[in-house]
């Protein structure tokens, strides 16, 4: 096989982390049974921590970046597997122990690989992404833990990124109140198409003190954590379940037991990085199904090339993005 191209992380003899476009081969990338030729991955605010150095993600230097890819087997020693075989991969340590998706081939071990969904494009699988797969994992969670549209709203905090509008779209798919809790004022009109019947402004809202507040959710999925984590807990009715996601916000949670124990508030713990096969393959089959998002569309607000990927990081940083962007691998 011909040298190909890959978006590695590097790390200095000054310990400065960043990206650059190699041109590699199969022998530079870690051991597995399965090689992919990849045709699309993705963004994600993981993916801007780990290339920029922002974030302690990859573990070994230098690492193809990329938490997420879908493609095609070019090769396969796993019976699983065969060539031409249309998979998708989310997780499992890419980028941080194995190299990722942001090469044109990749090595993988065949118990990460999940078959495309019939009916679902490679690019549709990477639009939808670790982002979506993640809020499916979040609505399947909350689902199985008892969660009905009604029994009143659901909120989504982060409502404007990946995992917070593909929130949006799949409860207000299966019938929902949401409510979309955000800092972002210029996005009414994108949020309200997603499907938000509500959209709540975070420099309006009074969070309080008490153990207690008034019980306004019945459902919320919470991609920020910190503060507005700690009052979703006090704000919950009664037997509400709360899908915790990310920590943008910060990694704290400065909380009682009252929410827990006088109102049975459940904190639901989602981590798509190793969900077990079964899990995985019923989320993925929801994402073509009942859960398929209705604006793929409007949530995918860009499309970058490899070659681009080193410009593209900045905003997820500074929270300034919008949706979510697919990254362009091959064809």
């Amino acid at each position: 096989m011909e040298p190909f191209l890959a978006y590695r992380i590097h790390r200095d003899e000054e310990k400065k982390i960043a990206g650059r476009l190699d041109r590699i081969t199969l022998d530079d990338l870690n051991e597995g049974d399965v090689v992919i030729r990849a045709a699309w991955s993705g963004i994600n605010y993981k993916d801007a921590l780990a290339a920029t150095g922002a974030g302690k993600i990859a573990r070994r230097f230098p690492m193809v970046g990329g938490i997420d890819v879908a493609g095609v087997v070019h090769a396969s020693g796993d019976d699983r597997f065969a060539e031409g075989d249309a998979v998708v991969i989310t997780g499992f340590g890419l980028s941080e122990d194995f190299d990722g998706g942001y090469s044109e081939y990749m090595r993988a071990s065949g118990d990460w690989l999940i078959p495309l969904p019939e009916g679902m494009s490679l690019r549709d699988s990477m639009a939808i992404g670790t982002a979506g797969f993640t809020a499916g994992l979040a609505v399947d969670a909350m689902e199985l833990n008892g969660q009905r549209p009604d029994q009143g709203p659901v909120l989504v905090n982060g409502a404007t990124g990946g995992v917070g509008s593909f929130a949006i779209d799949m409860l207000g798919g299966l019938g929902y109140e949401v409510t979309a809790f955000t800092g972002k004022r210029d996005q009414d009109e994108y949020l309200r198409a997603l499907g938000a019947n509500r959209i709540l402004y975070r420099d309006e809202v009074e969070m309080g003190s008490r153990p207690l507040e008034k019980a306004l959710w019945a459902g919320a999925v919470d991609n920020v954590g910190g503060n507005q984590l700690a009052w979703l807990t006090r704000t919950m009715q009664p037997e509400g379940n709360i899908a915790s996601i990310g920590l943008a916000g910060g990694f704290k949670l400065e909380t009682t037991v009252m929410p827990f124990i006088l109102r049975g508030v459940n904190l639901l713990g989602i981590n798509s990085v190793y969900a077990g096969r079964e899990r995985r393959e019923r989320v993925w089959q929801r994402l073509a199904s009942d859960l398929a998002p209705r604006c793929i569309d409007r949530i995918v607000t860009s499309e970058v090339a490899l070659s681009d990927l080193s410009s593209a990081f900045e905003g997820y940083l500074e929270g300034a993005v919008t949706g979510r962007a697919v990254v362009r691998i091959g064809g």
